[in-house]
């Protein structure tokens, strides 16, 4: 059973190499330092190879071992267990419950200063040592029938005994790391902290059934054989920080080669996953009785011979991995490959299987994935892009990576014809490519990003084609041009001639589609986009070529060309409306929508533009009036917008319109015409007596006098009075309508003036809402002149006292008082006072600058500072 290779059995001790011609001699124990291994035997020797390795042809790994030594111990006893104290340059070896330490080199017994450790059922060396002496080895001592352990001092002559600890009980096996001894009981786990005594219970187990399993792992955490068929694993603290791993119930060894936990039991070397605790690779392997590591070896021994589990190089099992499409595994085993491998090599591979990953998923439509995969794995994204035929521009220099990412020729190879696919796989980049060129990931290739991107958004008809060329961007126009036009998106091709600073070419695509040359339902507003394009196009010589087929075309919308300029004749690069006049008089709608534009929009005060319009107005009220098919509604609003001209504008030529009008003809429009003039007898002759109409009178004297004083508007509404009175006109006076203006406008008129002007005969009741609005004035006026008169004398009093409260009291003057600017008496009583009351002569304040003695301003600081 096998997901992943991760080891292989290589031979390295041969069989004959151990016991020649010896038939029961059988390996007890091993021990590797660097490329010395040491065997010990149950006839009580020890056996020193050297171990070369080599590489054979065809680039495996491979052991010799060269027999170095041998040597009998003299015990007759099996060597139990070899430890190496390489820093010492010895072994320590446990035989017959007895520790002994020999030469690494000689395996001749060293001296220990005469101490010896007997009744030693199981000892273990402190790879994490406290002491912080190099030249001295720690370990811990299981003695026999004794519910103690012991911690030891390995030096190069001697052994010394640091301290004992008891335990519950008798442990069976043992390991050390820093303070923390984990031990399995005869009934259970637990680790010791032999520096504090503080002990933590891990879990049950029995001691008799099978072979307990302790074995360090790494800094406080240790691997542990549970009931139940699991390697549990165990920091200092007590806790499991990793999910056990499943194996055999068999299990009667194990070994750690990050990031594998390997297992042996009695037909099988099955690896684990301490990552995600899966089985990945077994191995067949009977009469096995010894597995240990030793600095990454894994050696694996049975009872007469001698092999290695050699670690398949990472990259290797993350390459089969992601052959075999375990893309999770790959990543999880990337990841954990980082303790390994050197920081910059790491990066490198990091990213590489990311990409290889996400292309992997990508084939799998697993596109969210996919597109995580290739953003964290920094993917080229020209890599994806040249798997869909002909997105990639002619003018890239893009080869795809060697070796390659991935194993799809293209995309055809990938649907295998099944076009739900391929629409599938063509969302996905346009997603991963809008994304893309908004981040860093396409500086460098920007140019085949978009460029790909138009193509895309061209042959499936997405939306945002027009978004992408409204916008920056770096298609290459002699990539899209053609696969626009091929895909009949001509709109959009105008819109890519203008990014690239072709609007001649643009315009004269987009009227194609407006004549119905080209067929893109694309804009079905499209004149007026062009009409808009140009209206905002700095090439006058391309306004004024396509001005004249877009006022063709249709004169009110062709005309907003010129409406949406800006106006002015002193900046540069801007129509002159004198210009744009000229050109439009063969277009009369257009040119009057333009002259109103320039009037009533822009208000440019010009006489000329108003007299002409003013013009044109008259002209169509008049051509309406002779056109027998004209309605009245359509003359009522001509003559509408040419009353609302005559009478808001101040600008245009009056005598000329006068000149241009029949005198039997637009009388009302004449009428303002007169007003203008300020010819009010004629304008009201008009309205009164030709019109008939006494409300246009009315209103014509209103709008005649709102930018006047109240006495203006009062005596043309006496003027309008007058008229109506008249009696030498004919029909004589037109005596209701006066009434009705009188009662109607009473608080207009001077009521003393119209009494004067009525017939004697006229009789009150008839005037009764005009004489008493007149009275109500009159009154109102009254009392309004009498509260002002008060308020003026209360203002007057108030002023007088606020004066007298500023003289002060009486200054007195006699012959006998000098001026203190002179200093000579006072001859008359006229004098001017000083700020202070004080008197001084008139003169004297003519000629000389106050400049009194300090003492004089103290002594009068407390009198009034007024004159």
């Amino acid at each position: 059973i096998m997901s992943v290779k991760a080891f292989e059995l290589v031979p390295a001790v041969e069989r004959e190499q151990v016991m020649g011609e010896k038939v029961r001699i059988n390996i007890e124990c091993i021990e590797c330092c660097g490329v010395h291994l040491y065997l010990g035997t149950n006839d009580c020797f020890i056996h020193h190879f050297l171990l070369e390795e080599r590489t054979t042809s065809k680039g495996k790994l491979a052991y010799n071992a060269q027999k170095l030594l041998h040597k009998y111990l003299g015990l007759k006893k099996p060597v139990a267990e070899l430890k190496a104290a390489s820093a010492l340059e010895r072994l320590i070896v446990l035989c017959d419950s007895t520790i002994t330490v020999v030469d690494m080199v000689t395996l001749e017994p060293v001296p220990t200063g005469g101490t010896k450790l007997k009744g030693v059922t199981a000892f273990c060396i402190n790879e994490n040592p406290v002491t912080g002496d190099a030249f001295c080895v720690e370990m811990a001592v299981v003695l026999a029938r004794r519910r103690a352990i012991q911690i030891c001092t390995v030096h190069e002559d001697r052994v010394q005994m640091l301290k004992e600890v008891t335990t519950p009980e008798q442990p069976c096996a043992l390991s050390l790391d820093g303070y923390n001894i984990c031990l399995a009981l005869s009934t259970q786990y637990m680790i010791l902290n032999y520096s504090t005594g503080a002990s933590q219970d891990l879990f049950p187990y029995d001691c008799e059934e099978r072979k307990p399993i302790v074995k360090r792992i790494g800094r406080e955490e240790f691997l542990l054989a549970a009931p139940g068929g699991l390697g549990m694993f165990a920091n200092a603290e007590g806790i499991s920080q990793r999910a056990p791993v499943s194996w055999s119930e068999s299990v009667i060894a194990a070994a750690v080669c990050f990031p594998y936990v390997v297992a042996l039991d009695e037909g099988f070397v099955t690896v684990h996953s301490m990552l995600d605790q899966q089985l990945k690779q077994t191995l067949s392997f009977r009469d096995g009785h010894l597995l240990q590591d030793f600095e990454g070896k894994v050696v694996l021994a049975s009872s007469k011979a001698v092999y290695v589990l050699v670690p398949l190089p990472l990259e290797r099992q993350i390459q089969d991995l992601l052959a075999s499409h375990r893309v999770e595994e790959a990543l999880t085993l990337t990841e954990a490959a980082q303790r390994n491998i050197p920081k910059e090599k790491y990066q490198i591979l990091h990213k590489r299987i990311l990409q290889q990953a996400g292309f992997i998923q990508f084939g799998q439509l697993q596109f969210l994935e996919a597109k995580e995969h290739f953003r964290k794995g920094q993917l080229d994204v020209r890599e994806l892009i040249s798997l869909y035929p002909l997105l990639l521009p002619a003018s890239s220099s893009f080869t795809r990576c060697h070796p390659p990412l991935h194993e799809f020729a293209d995309l055809n190879h990938l649907t295998q014809g099944d076009q739900e696919k391929v629409q599938r796989f063509k969302r996905f980049l346009i997603s991963y490519l809008h994304e893309v060129r908004s981040s860093d990931s396409a500086n460098g290739f920007r140019e085949d990003v978009d460029t790909a991107l138009l193509k895309l958004y061209a042959e499936t008809g997405h939306e945002s084609l027009l978004d992408l060329l409204a916008s920056e961007n770096a298609c290459l126009l002699a990539d899209s041009a053609p696969w626009l036009e091929k895909h009949h998106k001509y709109f959009a091709l105008g819109l890519l001639y203008h990014y690239n600073g072709q609007d001649s070419a643009a315009l004269e695509m987009w009227v194609k589609i407006v004549s119905g040359d080209l067929q893109d339902s694309t804009r079905p507003d499209l004149f007026e986009y062009v009409v808009d394009f140009l209206s905002f196009c700095s090439n006058f010589d391309l306004v004024w070529r396509h001005a004249a087929w877009a006022l063709q075309k249709d004169q009110k919308i062709g005309v907003q060309i010129f409406t949406k300029w800006p106006t002015s004749e002193e900046k540069t690069g801007q129509l002159n409306p004198d210009d744009v006049i000229t050109y439009l008089q063969k277009h009369s709608q257009a040119l009057l929508l333009y002259l109103e534009h320039l009037v009533l929009e822009k208000r440019l005060q010009k006489e000329k533009y108003h007299t002409h319009l003013a013009v044109l107005y008259a002209d169509r009220v008049l051509g309406l009036i002779s056109r027998p098919s004209a309605t009245d509604d359509q003359l009522s609003a001509a003559r509408q917008k040419l009353q609302r001209l005559l009478k808001e504008s101040d600008l245009y030529r009056v005598q000329l319109l006068l000149g241009r009008y029949p005198i039997h003809m637009l009388l009302l429009e004449r009428a303002t015409l007169h007003g203008k003039l300020e010819e009010h007898d004629k304008a009201l002759h008009i309205l009164v007596h030709q019109l008939k109409d006494s409300a246009a009178a009315e209103e014509y004297c209103s709008w005649a006098s709102a930018s006047h004083d109240q006495s203006y508007r009062q005596n043309l509404f006496h003027q309008l009075l007058s008229v109506y009175l008249d009696p030498d006109v004919p029909g004589g006076a037109q005596t209701v309508a006066a009434v009705d203006l009188l009662n109607q406008h009473a608080e207009v008129f001077d009521a003393v003036r119209v009494l004067k002007l009525l017939p004697e005969v006229w009789s009150l009741p008839l005037l009764r809402p005009f004489l008493c609005g007149a009275l109500r004035a009159s009154v109102h006026a009254r009392c309004t002149s009498q509260i002002a008169v008060g308020l003026a004398r209360t203002q007057n009093l108030q002023l007088q006292h606020d004066r007298l409260k500023y003289r002060g009291g009486p200054i007195l003057v006699s012959e006998k008082k000098g001026c203190q600017l002179c200093h000579n008496t006072f001859s008359e009583p006229d004098c001017a006072c000083l700020p202070g009351g004080t008197p001084v002569h008139i003169h004297c304040v003519a000629k000389k600058a106050l400049n009194l003695p300090v003492e004089h301003q103290h002594e009068n600081a407390h009198r009034s500072n007024h004159t």
